[in-house]
């Protein structure tokens, strides 16, 4: 694994940046490892939810979570209000950073990430492939078990 650090300016959108990034790098099989940070506006999707929910304040990132690749990404975010009310959920393009956000990448170098529709929700769900020769064996896809 190799990795990225990078630092996100006032008024940049998260996601929207991180979309951006993993395109420029041409990443095949990122995973977010930390980011700490504030924003001035939220937009999640949050569990069970077809749209986005917005918020706007001053919120600080407690955690930024997922899988992050050129050709789809899957991530999670959690903030917390001034009042230490936490609220989370699947990020969306609409999170406004406040002072900074500050975010390390890693990257796999032994697999790739894909998406694919799983029949069951309609989702675009992660597939782990090997990616081409590499010569390094570190990571270890697992298959998800039959339902």
């Amino acid at each position: 694994m190799y990795t990225y650090a990078l630092r996100l300016r006032p008024g940049a959108d998260l996601r929207q940046e991180l979309v951006a990034f993993a395109a420029r790098q041409h990443l095949k099989a990122g995973a977010m490892l930390t980011c700490v940070g504030s924003l001035t506006q939220v937009t999640l999707r949050l569990a069970n939810q077809e749209g986005p929910t917005v918020y706007r304040g001053h919120f600080e990132i407690v955690s930024l979570v997922g899988t992050l690749a050129e050709n789809g990404s899957h991530l999670h975010l959690s903030v917390a209000d001034s009042t230490g009310r936490t609220i989370g959920g699947h990020l969306l393009d609409g999170n406004v950073v406040y002072t900074t956000a500050e975010l390390v990448v890693g990257v796999l170098e032994d697999v790739e990430f894909g998406r694919e529709t799983d029949p069951t929700f309609g989702y675009k769900e992660l597939v782990v492939r090997p990616a081409a020769a590499t010569g390094k064996r570190t990571t270890r896809p697992v298959a998800p078990k039959k339902p």
